[in-house]
């Protein structure tokens, strides 16, 4: 059983629409967690290193921002 990617993310961010996007494009699944509508969720993310986002998060490996390093996420995902 694959693990579950979440993107943390809030509604007006543009990168993470990027982001949204291209998990959509490459057929990824995945659960978007809005860390202005529930403060555990901002705490997730922080607990990862962040205080921004977007923050994408397979398993103990998590990426921010839009960037080439998600490309690793996509291909584990595939897995």
């Amino acid at each position: 059983m694959s693990k579950q990617v979440i993107v943390y993310s809030a509604d007006g961010c543009v990168e993470c629409t990027y982001v949204k996007q291209m998990l959509e494009n490459e057929g990824i699944a995945f659960e978007v967690r809005d860390v202005l509508k529930n403060r555990e969720y901002q705490k997730e993310v922080e607990k990862f290193g962040f205080m921004g986002i977007p923050v994408t998060v397979l398993g103990d490996r998590a990426v921010k921002g839009f960037n080439p390093d998600l490309k690793e996420i996509v291909e584990l995902a595939k897995g």
